[in-house]
C-alpha cells in the first residue's frame, strides 16, 4: 500500500495539467448507464468513429491500450484482448452491442478476438466496480464494441460509408464500406470489410524457421494475417419502439508468431434479435431486449496440416424493464439467461468438452439529488459447469459444479461546484471459476505450460473501491482516479515445480491478491485564434502482489505517462506525441523484466466536404523513433522471449468518404 500512496503525488500533478480524448460531457454513455442519464458516476472511455479511425490497429486490444487503465495480452499483431487495471481474461467482459461476444479469446493468449474496429461505430471501456450489471467476469472492467448492424433508430434517405487504408510496416491494405436506407417504419443496413497484413516490421532481425530453412528479417515471424466479413440487418419501427434484426460473419486465418509454422483459421457466425417497447402503463414504462446464438470455430494448423479445432457454441438473452420512478428512484430490474457448448478435439486440447449454463437476475437504481446522484445495483447469478470429457482424450475429469455468486455495488456523483466534481464506485464481487480452471488438463502451449485445473475450486471473491475527481471549464478538463481491489481465493495459474512430457506443469489455485492503481488524464488549451493548440497528458500505474507469496502477480504494465500536441485550423488537424514505458522489474519468479522505453507517434488529418459527400483523409507514423520495445504485458515476453517486440516504424495512410 505504501508504494500505492508514494505514487499519488506524481498523477495528481500530471492530471492537474493534464488531458487526453475521453468521454465529454455532452455524450452519453451506453454500457453502465441504462437509464441514459447525462452524467454517470461510472469511470468509461469513449472512442467514436473519428478516435478509432485515428487510432485503430487490427486487434482489439491493442486499439484500446493506452487508454487510461488499459493495456494488452499483445500476443504478437493478430491476437491481443484488452487488460484493465491488471486483470485480464475472464476477469474482463466484451460485449457486442451490449450483449455477449462468444468465442475462445479468454481461455488463451493466441486466440484472437472476433471483432473488427473496421465495421466498429464505436467502442465504451467501464472500468472497476460499476460494471457490476454484466457480473462477476466483469469484475475487471466491460469492452462494448457497438455497431449499427440493427438500426435503434428511423433513417432517412440512402447513406453510407467507404474506407481504404494501407500501412508500411506491415504491408497493410484494408477496406471496409457500408450502406444504410430507410424511412420512418423500416431500415437496413449492410457492410463488409476485408484486411490484409503481411509480416510485420520491428528494429531487429528475426530468425524464422517457415519451411524448415531458417531465414532471417527484421520482421515478425509467421505475423501475416487475412480477415473478412460482413452483416446484414433491419429493423421496423411504430410510434412506441421498434424491432430489429441481424446476421453477421467473421473470418480470419492469422499466424500465431510464438511458433513458426503453426497458423489459425477462424470463423464466427452471429445471429441477433433486438427490440424495445416504449410509453407501456403501468408498473414499468418500457422493456427491451436482446437475444443472440453464435457459432464459433478456429482450427489450428501445423505447417499446413489441421490440428486442434476449438469450438463454441453460445445462446445470450438479456431482458431489461425500467419502472417507474418510485420515491425519487429511477431504475429497471433484468434478467440474463447464458449457455455456451465448448469442445477442443485434437492432441493439444488442454480443456475437455464443457457445457455451461448461467442464469442472473440484476437491478439498477439511481437517485438523484440536490448534490448529484446516488446509484446503486445488486446481482444474483446461477452457474452451472460441467465438464463433458473428450471421446479421443481419457485424462479429462468429467464432473459437474453448481455456483450461486452474488455481487452488490454503489456509487456517488457530487457535483462540488460548476466545473468540479466527485465520483466514487464500490463493489463487492463474486465470480464462477471457467471450465478450463476447473478441469484443464493437458498441453497449453500458448503458456508453454501443461495446465490442470482444480476441480474444487470456489468462488472468487472481491472488493473493490474507486474514487475520482474531474475538472472542465471549457476545453481544459483533467481527471485522476484512485482504486484498489482486494481478493479472497483470486484464481491464479501457478508452477508446481513438476513436469509433465517437456512442458513444466502449471495448476489453476486460488490465492490472496490485491490490485492498487491510479489513472490520469486531462486536456489544457496553449493557444486560440483562427487555430488551436492542446496539450493532452496521460498517465497510469497499477500494483499487482499475490498476497499468499508476497510476489509480484505476472504481465501487469508498469507506469505509464504520456503527452501530445494537437494542433486544428479549419479542416487541417495534426498530433505529435509521445508514450514513456517505466521498466518493470516488479516480476514474479519465472517471468522477464522488461526495460524502460518511448514510443513517438505522429499524425496529420484533413476533412473535406465537396457535393454533399464528407472525406476524412488521415496519414499517421508509428514508433516514429524505431525504438525496440517489449510488452511487459504480454506472456511472449517470458515464455518466448525475443519472437515478438512491439512493432517498429510504420506508416498509414487512408481515407474514409461518407454520402
Amino acid at each position: 500500500m505504501h508504494t500505492f500512496f508514494k505514487l499519488l503525488p506524481l498523477a495528481c500533478a500530471c492530471a492537474l495539467c493534464s488531458a487526453m480524448a475521453q468521454t465529454t460531457a455532452s455524450e452519453i454513455i451506453i454500457t453502465g448507464n441504462p437509464l441514459g442519464r447525462e452524467q454517470t458516476s461510472v469511470p468509461a472511455s469513449v472512442l467514436g468513429r473519428s478516435e478509432l479511425i485515428e487510432r485503430g490497429q487490427s486487434t482489439l486490444g491493442e486499439t484500446l491500450s493506452g487508454l487510461p487503465g488499459v493495456s494488452s495480452t499483445y500476443f504478437g499483431p493478430n491476437a491481443s484482448r484488452p487488460i484493465i487495471r491488471g486483470l485480464d481474461g475472464d476477469r474482463i467482459r466484451v460485449l457486442n452491442n451490449s450483449a455477449s461476444s462468444v468465442d475462445a479469446s479468454a481461455l488463451s493468449f493466441d486466440h484472437a478476438v472476433p471483432l473488427d474496429v473496421l465495421s466498429t461505430e464505436r467502442i465504451e471501456v467501464l472500468r472497476g466496480p460499476a460494471a457490476l450489471q454484466y457480473g462477476g467476469s466483469a469484475v475487471g472492467g466491460v469492452v462494448n464494441v457497438i455497431d449499427n448492424r440493427i438500426p435503434r433508430e428511423p433513417l432517412s434517405g440512402l447513406s453510407g460509408k467507404a474506407q481504404l487504408q494501407g500501412a508500411t510496416g506491415n504491408n497493410e491494405r484494408s477496406v471496409a464500406g457500408l450502406l444504410e436506407s430507410g424511412n420512418e417504419r423500416w431500415a437496413w443496413h449492410v457492410d463488409g470489410f476485408d484486411r490484409h497484413t503481411g509480416f510485420v516490421r520491428v528494429p531487429v532481425t528475426l530468425a524464422c524457421d517457415k519451411t524448415g530453412e531458417t531465414l532471417y528479417a527484421p520482421r515478425i515471424c509467421n505475423s501475416a494475417s487475412h480477415s473478412w466479413g460482413g452483416a446484414i440487418g433491419a429493423s421496423t419501427f411504430w410510434d412506441h419502439g421498434y424491432l430489429g434484426a441481424s446476421v453477421n460473419t467473421y473470418q480470419s486465418d492469422y499466424g500465431t508468431v510464438a511458433e513458426d509454422r503453426v497458423t489459425i483459421g477462424m470463423k464466427t457466425t452471429r445471429y441477433a434479435l433486438e427490440g424495445q417497447v416504449r410509453q407501456l402503463p403501468g408498473w414499468f414504462e418500457s422493456v427491451k431486449g436482446r437475444m443472440s446464438h453464435t457459432d464459433y470455430r478456429h482450427t489450428e494448423f501445423d505447417n499446413g496440416a489441421p490440428g486442434t479445432v476449438f469450438a463454441n457454441q453460445g445462446h445470450d438473452l438479456r431482458v431489461e424493464a425500467r419502472h417507474r420512478e418510485l420515491l425519487g428512484w429511477q431504475g429497471l430490474v433484468g434478467a440474463q439467461l447464458e449457455s455456451g457448448r465448448f469442445s477442443a478435439v485434437g492432441d493439444e486440447a488442454f480443456a475437455p468438452f464443457s457445457l455451461t449454463r448461467s442464469r442472473a437476475l440484476f437491478v439498477h437504481e439511481v437517485l438523484p439529488t440536490f448534490w448529484g446522484q446516488f446509484n446503486a445495483g445488486a446481482r444474483w447469478e446461477s452457474v452451472h459447469v460441467a465438464s463433458l470429457g473428450n471421446p479421443s482424450l481419457s485424462r479429462f475429469e468429467v464432473g459437474a459444479r453448481q455456483f450461486a455468486p452474488w455481487s452488490l455495488a454503489a456509487g456517488a456523483l457530487v457535483q462540488l461546484a460548476p466545473a468540479w466534481r466527485l465520483t466514487s464506485n464500490a463493489a463487492v464481487t463474486q465470480r464462477a471459476p471457467k471450465d478450463y480452471e476447473l478441469f484443464a488438463n493437458g498441453p497449453h502451449l500458448a503458456t508453454h505450460a501443461w495446465e490442470v485445473g482444480s476441480s474444487q475450486l470456489g468462488l472468487e471473491k472481491s472488493k473493490s473501491l474507486d474514487a475520482g475527481l474531474e475538472w472542465k471549464a471549457g476545453p481544459n478538463r483533467m481527471g485522476i482516479t484512485a482504486f484498489a481491489s482486494d481478493f479472497d481465493n483470486f484464481i491464479a495459474l501457478l508452477a508446481t515445480g513438476q513436469v509433465q512430457g517437456s512442458l513444466a506443469e502449471q495448476t489453476y489455485r486460488g490465492v490472496k491478491a490485491s490490485f492498487r492503481g491510479l489513472e490520469a488524464n486531462g486536456r489544457q488549451r496553449l493557444w486560440q485564434n483562427t487555430a488551436t493548440l492542446d496539450l493532452e497528458w496521460r498517465a497510469d500505474s497499477v500494483r499487482a502482489r499475490n498476497d499468499s507469496t508476497g510476489e509480484p502477480l505476472p504481465r501487469i504494465a508498469p507506469l505509464r505517462m504520456g503527452a501530445t500536441l494537437a494542433y486544428a485550423q479549419g479542416p487541417w488537424g495534426a498530433k505529435l506525441g509521445a508514450d514513456w514505458h517505466a521498466a518493470q522489474n516488479r516480476v514474479p519468479t519465472g517471468s522477464v523484466a522488461t526495460g524502460a522505453y518511448t514510443l513517438v507517434n505522429a499524425s496529420v488529418s484533413y476533412r473535406q466536404k465537396q457535393d454533399g459527400k464528407l472525406f476524412d483523409w488521415f496519414a499517421r507514423i508509428d514508433n516514429l523513433t524505431d525504438q525496440l520495445a517489449y510488452s511487459a504485458s504480454s506472456i511472449l515476453t517470458s515464455t518466448a522471449f525475443g519472437k515478438s517486440p512491439l512493432p517498429g516504424r510504420s506508416f498509414k495512410l487512408g481515407v474514409q468518404a461518407g454520402f
